[in-house]
């Protein structure tokens, strides 16, 4: 697919979707203007955006149509093949990360996804690579399971155990 294939299709993506939303909030019968009194109706903002970003697509089909745009004249590859490897890579690693959240918890699965991403995607040196292993799922740990109290998925009941036991050391600590 070329650039030039890319921009037209996104316009016309874009159109659809804006005109889905549109009818969307028009089928829902949502005042779509102020209502006297009370302010903007529960249809206004998601109407009028609706319609911007319809007019701003058609403007871009429009430019497209008569080559207006860099874009719209080229036909270099949209996507180049090193690319698609790195998207297809991290989607593999996303993946993998979610199902190890299962297995091994939220934290030790972190632990392996950012090894993984920082010294063998990104092949940075061993000390940013100690760095985020180590601090990524603290911080990660401190705010959801600390600030915002929402227990992250801890994995097969061996290494809920593990975590069992830095809450217990927390609350003794600090409570």
């Amino acid at each position: 697919m070329t650039v030039r294939t890319a921009e037209l299709l996104m316009g016309i993506a874009t159109l659809l979707v804006s005109l889905g939303l549109m009818l969307n909030v028009y089928l829902d019968g949502l005042t779509i203007g102020w209502v006297e009194g009370r302010g903007p109706g529960a249809g206004m903002w998601p109407f009028w955006l609706s319609l911007g970003m319809a007019l701003a697509s058609l403007a871009t089909i429009l430019r497209w149509f008569m080559g207006a745009t860099p874009e719209s004249r080229s036909t270099d590859p949209y996507i180049s093949q090193e690319t698609i490897f790195i998207v297809g890579v991290s989607v593999v690693a996303l993946f993998a990360f979610l199902l190890l959240m299962t297995i091994i918890g939220t934290y030790l699965a972190l632990v392996l996804f950012m090894f993984f991403y920082v010294r063998i995607i990104g092949r940075h040196g061993w000390a940013m690579t100690t760095a985020l292993v180590i601090g990524t799922p603290i911080f990660v740990y401190l705010l959801f399971e600390v600030a915002l109290t929402k227990y992250l998925p801890k994995g097969w009941p061996i290494f809920e155990e593990g975590f069992l036991v830095i809450d217990n050391l927390r609350y003794e600590w600090f409570y």
